[in-house]
């Protein structure tokens, strides 16, 4: 078999590929799930990597990155494929901006405040190594349906907390931050549960202050529902997103 001839077999296995399709687009929704290495270049790259498009012939698909790496290939230093890419939007509601981050796996942060900027840099400060994309949900763009779509179910909670939160979740934290925020997502809305009972319901009752900092930590407003514990004796303490924001959902649960 000649070049010519092999060259045009890798091309149509390429482009007989439904991944060429995302990388031709440049589809942002597509990063995490796959990488392309572009042999002629020994690097590998996002799918929507605004670099040059790569001809057929010398693309290669992987499911990963390590998968990339073990094959030769280096990260793209433009795209940085050997970093996680979460998608944000940002809203408003009644207790001001809310930010809605996702990765491949779910949801993986719901940040509120009153400047939207502030909580960019949280987002930033939570995910040091992660590839941030900005997607405006007032505007058709790719990826921005589905980031709408989660905005307004944030945002719909919010409002009236009766309308339950069911989110595709990436829960990231260590095991006994993972423990704690499991229990606070058991607390039912309308009911508040002390540090001192989420100690006890873990299996950890003298750890009352590292379940106090675990829902600190907590990045997933609301849907890891921190505002739901209280002091022993029934008063509202410390709330990341401020004390009047979790008296609020407190209010709103226990109406509805």
């Amino acid at each position: 078999m000649n070049l010519s001839t092999r060259n045009a077999e890798l091309a149509s296995a390429t482009v007989n590929d439904v991944r060429w399709a995302s990388v031709v687009s440049r589809e942002s929704k597509s990063d995490g799930a796959f990488v392309y290495s572009v042999r002629t270049m020994g690097v590998y790259c996002r799918p929507s990597c605004r670099a040059r498009l790569a001809r057929p012939e010398n693309v290669r698909f992987h499911a990963t990155a390590r998968d990339a790496e073990k094959a030769g290939s280096q990260p793209c230093k433009r795209c940085k494929p050997d970093q996680p890419t979460i998608h944000f939007a940002i809203g408003k509601c009644s207790m001001g901006s809310i930010v809605v981050a996702k990765s491949v796996r779910g949801v993986c942060a719901i940040l509120m405040g009153n400047h939207p900027g502030q909580l960019v840099q949280d987002l930033r400060h939570r995910f040091p190594g992660a590839n941030l994309v900005a997607i405006l949900t007032d505007r058709k763009s790719e990826g921005s349906g589905d980031l709408e779509l989660l905005v307004s179910k944030v945002k719909s909670f919010v409002e009236a907390p009766a309308s339950g939160l069911d989110l595709p979740l990436d829960i990231q934290g260590t095991a006994f931050q993972r423990r704690v925020w499991l229990a606070l997502r058991n607390i039912p809305a309308g009911s508040t549960a002390s540090y001192t009972d989420i100690a006890s319901r873990i299996g950890s009752p003298k750890s009352v202050r590292a379940v106090a900092q675990a829902c600190g930590a907590n990045a997933l407003a609301v849907a890891i529902p921190c505002h739901r514990v209280v002091r022993a004796n029934g008063d509202l303490s410390g709330y990341r997103w401020g004390v009047e924001r979790k008296r609020t959902l407190l209010d709103r649960e226990a109406r509805e």
